[in-house]
């Protein structure tokens, strides 16, 4: 899909720049960048969830959810001890 995202001068300096000038095809000695953000959030999160799909590993995934949730319990009955933290 094509977006057409206004392109700004890229960072001479950017080391990244030559190899993936010579992957798409653009003119190593003029980087150019553009800004993803512009995209709606939604759309650039179905985007990079496209593009990292294949590499989850949905066992290691499901494990550390988990963990967070049971963090996350942990950390709430820590601070429910303390009552309001309002100072009063």
């Amino acid at each position: 899909m094509t977006y057409e995202l206004a392109a700004a001068e890229g960072k001479r300096d950017d080391p990244c720049w030559p190899a993936f000038a010579r992957r798409y095809g653009f003119d190593v000695g003029q980087p150019v960048q553009w800004e993803v953000e512009a995209l709606e959030p939604a759309e650039l999160q179905r985007v990079v969830l496209e593009a990292v799909e294949r590499y989850i590993d949905r066992a290691q995934l499901t494990q550390q959810l988990a963990e967070e949730r049971r963090q996350r319990r942990r950390l709430a009955e820590f601070l429910g001890r303390f009552g309001d933290s309002d100072g009063s």
